[in-house]
């Protein structure tokens, strides 16, 4: 796929800055705390990025006068592609948690392909057979919005639970994926007219694995039909890119633009304290997190190869941590990149920042998809947090391209750009003979900070 050849982006005139473009209503004082309830189906001791968000929202909102209640699934009958025990620690212990049952069809999804849960677009899947195609149909059709949805009923019966003892929210924020969630919401909205915050993470109906759960049209019809209810009925809508807001405003321009509020992912300070331990010995590139062959890093691979072989004296090593699809390690074995490569499985989060902070640069990648230029991913804060030179696979103007240049991070490598990929190289390779450390003196990322992020969730909630 040609990555800038259907999506251009109008001209505005001047380019603001990826912050210019936050849209954050002024602050109103309260005497009291507000209270928020908050819906999530990702909840800890679930891992990876879907979990970050809400959880760094609730261990920050206290400080900004905000009392969390948490509506999350037992985790004994969740479905989590992966576990991370260590954020259980996160949860500050005055904010309550009420954790339901819930009914999916993931049992009988691992019973009959004998693989584990799928990853968000399904990453680690590879290249599906019939079994997996005909299972992809089913889900994208007898699952409207997605196979979740079954926990809806549970979460929705502890809600009612708790006004029907007399309690009282000033707000309810849903978070999603899984855009089921959105559905309770919806729902609450509908019966006891709550305000409600719709947070989507990710977009619904234009999220780039769309296509391959093969929906009728039917299926398709009812699934924007949903979307467009949750757009309509929310008091506000929460995005994590500008992107994805004027993707959001394109398909309803009848809504009002102050409706929609970007509050981008973000990096928590207290995850990186400890210092910084650059290689002395090697430059090492590192990518945390999954990442298929749709994130287009082929070309970039072979530009390394190219790189290490002009430059044996600058031991150049490359270090994958998570999931890496098998596909994209046939890649780095064709660049014959395999000696110079490692691979390490799914770690905690905390270790996850370690990684980072003993890295001399970090990668990241853009999957070449439609609609690619909201794609924000969560992992570039804390590569910003890290301080770290940032190499980005992925389409110039985008919003993950804006945010770089504005930190002085870096910028975007289009995904065949092989004379700028080498270039940017070899200046990270002439500056580490000169200087081991590559780490960058100064990053204006603090605004990105998870704390000052749910300051400004607080200032939505008191609009």
């Amino acid at each position: 796929m040609n990555p800038k050849s259907n999506h251009k982006r109008p001209k505005t005139g001047k380019r603001r800055t990826f912050a210019a473009r936050f849209l954050i209503p002024a602050f109103v004082s309260v005497s009291r705390p507000l209270r928020l309830l908050v819906i999530t189906y990702y909840w800890p001791p679930s891992g990876g990025a879907g979990v970050q968000r809400c959880l760094k929202f609730v261990k920050h909102l206290g400080h900004f006068q905000v009392e969390a209640t948490v509506i999350t699934v037992d985790p004994a009958q969740a479905t989590y592609p992966v576990l991370d025990e260590s954020l259980l620690a996160e949860v500050p212990p005055t904010v309550r948690v009420i954790r339901t049952g819930t009914t999916e069809p993931f049992e009988s999804y691992k019973k009959l392909t004998g693989r584990a849960v799928p990853y968000g677009g399904f990453a680690n899947e590879g290249k599906p057979g019939l079994l997996q195609q005909a299972l992809r149909f089913v889900r994208g059709n007898l699952f409207i919005p997605d196979p979740r949805r079954g926990w809806n009923r549970h979460a929705l019966a502890a809600v009612e639970q708790l006004l029907a003892a007399g309690e009282q929210f000033d707000a309810v924020l849903t978070s999603s994926p899984p855009h089921s969630t959105q559905l309770i919401g919806l729902e609450l909205k509908k019966r006891h007219g709550l305000r409600w915050l719709a947070d989507l993470r990710d977009p619904w109906t234009d999220i780039y694995y769309y296509k391959d759960l093969h929906h009728t049209p039917l299926a398709a019809w009812l699934d924007a039909r949903y979307e467009r209810q949750v757009l309509t009925q929310a008091d506000a809508v929460l995005v994590t890119s500008p992107e994805t807001k004027r993707l959001f405003l394109a398909k309803l321009p009848v809504l009002p633009t102050t409706k929609f509020h970007v509050l981008p992912n973000g990096y928590d300070e207290s995850d990186f304290r400890q210092s910084s331990a650059a290689p002395t010995d090697c430059l090492r590139i590192t990518h945390t997190g999954t990442i298929t062959e749709l994130y287009r890093i082929e070309q970039l691979l072979k530009t390394v190869a190219t790189c290490a072989a002009a430059h044996p004296e600058v031991p150049l090593r490359l270090r994958f941590v998570g999931q890496v699809s098998a596909e994209l390690r046939g890649q780095i074995e064709r660049a014959g990149l395999l000696p110079i490569t490692e691979f390490i499985p799914f770690v905690p989060h905390d270790k996850s920042v370690e990684y980072l902070l003993e890295s001399s640069v970090l990668l990241m990648a853009i999957p070449d998809v439609p609609r690619n230029f909201g794609i924000l991913p969560g992992k570039v804060f804390e590569y910003l947090a890290a301080n770290k030179p940032i190499l980005c696979v992925g389409p110039t103007g985008s919003d993950a391209d804006n945010l770089l240049q504005e930190c002085g991070a870096g910028q975007a490598l289009p995904y065949q750009d092989a004379a700028l990929m080498l270039d940017t190289l070899e200046t990270l390779v002439a500056q580490w003979r000169i200087n081991s450390n590559l780490d960058l003196p100064a990053v204006s990322h603090t605004r990105y900070s998870r704390r000052a992020l749910a300051g400004e969730l607080s200032k939505i909630m008191n609009n």
